[in-house]
């Protein structure tokens, strides 16, 4: 057992990832915690890694972007990841797991081999190595001292998608398929022309909370669904609402766009609305979603909600391995990368970091053309408008080809590389 301890701040995806890469090697991790004796505006429980805003991990192709660094951090050695695949639930191409059993397994793990301490704790508070995972939802307390280092702090709004009960969802207006034959696991609830613009129209007029955000502080990936209602009324037809690659059954012949309900456990009893996070008011959440039609009926057991992001500008004051200074990392959301898998990406890297500077060797970013080195390109590139990236294709040099195929080569070489690098440097 090596002696140097190492403090994390923030038991979410992030440090929680960073805390058993280190524990799994025998170094002695203090986790502190300040849920549940201080809760935020978002979680819901005192479990560790709890997912918040959906139970979907995303895409398991590795021409998906998110596929692609899931396939890379799985080669790394990835604790949270196994745990998502032994409480996964039916999504079709995506890894969707029942969050509850999920961090509620992972919080007993960790428990065991961390010590878990339930309390809020600034940076100037602890010794040692300190890495900071607060969260996008960091509390004021991790704020008010990382700005003491950084000089600013950004922030954009982010929104979740509410959760309806199985028992009330009408499967007469319903039918069961996922996109392009990859399973029977969505919910699918068609609209027709008349019921769509209805819908649209509702969406538009209805009463929202904190109505007055500008349009720039919500995040791109997530918008809430009357941001991009607002955008034309033809704008959710041809994206999360489109009735394309399924098989519709002749009794919903005139379907004009399709909304999909994804599993929220694996019994079964609750249910996502994918893509519907919003900041409407409850009462006109009940009214506009019930207007569709296997909803009319919905009984919600959470609403959708907005809450505030924080993360730091760390083009400026992370170096490029997310150091804000000696012995203070900075991970996850808070750096500016955006997504479940991206967050536990950077606990990931900066564990196998520590863990080398413990043993006396020189910290190391993954190789180019890798979505893990694409990533923390973008977290140490300086740009005069830093703002929160998912993973996407557009952070790896170019290669040859077209489409998905191209898509498919660039994933082959990043695995390729990620997998010689693990062997070359012992990782």
């Amino acid at each position: 057992m090596h002696s140097k301890r190492v403090n994390i701040i923030g038991g979410g995806l992030s440090g929680v990832e960073c805390a058993l890469y280190l524990a799994d090697r025998g170094i002695d991790v203090t986790i502190y915690e300040m849920r549940p004796k201080k809760m935020t505006p978002a979680h819901r429980t005192g479990y560790l890694a709890e997912m918040v805003c959906s139970n979907s991990l995303k895409s398991e192709e590795i021409t998906n972007a998110h596929g692609l660094l899931k396939a890379e951090m799985k080669i790394l050695g990835s604790t949270l990841l196994s745990f998502a695949e032994k409480h996964r639930v039916p999504g079709g191409k995506a890894l969707v797991v029942d969050r509850e059993r999920f961090s509620r397994d992972i919080t007993g793990f960790t428990e065991k081999v961390c010590q878990v301490i339930r309390e809020e704790r600034g940076i100037d508070e602890l010794d040692g190595t300190v890495v900071v995972a607060g969260g996008p939802l960091a509390s004021e307390k991790i704020t008010h001292s990382l700005k003491k280092y950084t000089g600013e702090y950004l922030y954009f709004y982010d929104a979740v998608s509410p959760i309806v009960s199985s028992e009330s969802i009408d499967m007469d207006w319903a039918f069961m398929g996922s996109r392009y034959g990859a399973g029977e696991d969505y919910i699918n609830c068609p609209l027709t022309r008349e019921e769509y613009y209805g819908f649209v129209e509702a969406l538009l007029n209805a009463e929202k909370h904190i109505p007055h955000i500008k349009e720039d502080l919500f995040f791109e990936g997530c918008l809430p669904i009357e941001e991009m209602a607002r955008r034309g009324k033809e704008t959710l037809r041809f994206s999360l609402m489109k009735p394309v690659g399924l098989k519709i059954p002749e009794k919903f012949k005139n379907t004009f766009a399709i909304v999909q309900l994804r599993k929220e456990n694996r019994e079964g009893t609750m249910w996502n609305i994918v893509g519907f996070q919003t900041r409407l008011k409850i009462g006109e959440q009940k009214r506009v979603f019930r207007m569709i039609p296997c909803l009319k009926r919905a009984e919600f057991l959470r609403y959708g909600k907005i809450h505030r992001n924080t993360y730091i500008n760390s083009p400026e004051v992370l170096d490029r391995y997310l150091k804000l200074m000696e012995n203070v990392y900075v991970i996850g959301t808070l750096t500016g990368v955006e997504g479940y898998v991206e967050a536990m990406a950077t606990g990931l890297l900066t564990g196998i970091n520590i863990y080398r500077e413990i043993i006396g060797k020189e910290p190391l970013l993954p190789p180019e053309g890798t979505m893990m080195r694409g990533l923390m390109n973008y977290l140490h590139d300086k740009k005069k408008d830093f703002q929160p990236m998912n993973a996407n294709f557009g952070l790896l040099p170019p290669v040859h080809g077209r489409g998905k195929e191209k898509r498919k080569i660039a994933a082959v070489r990043a695995i390729r590389l990620i997998d010689e690098w693990r062997r070359d440097y012992g990782i």
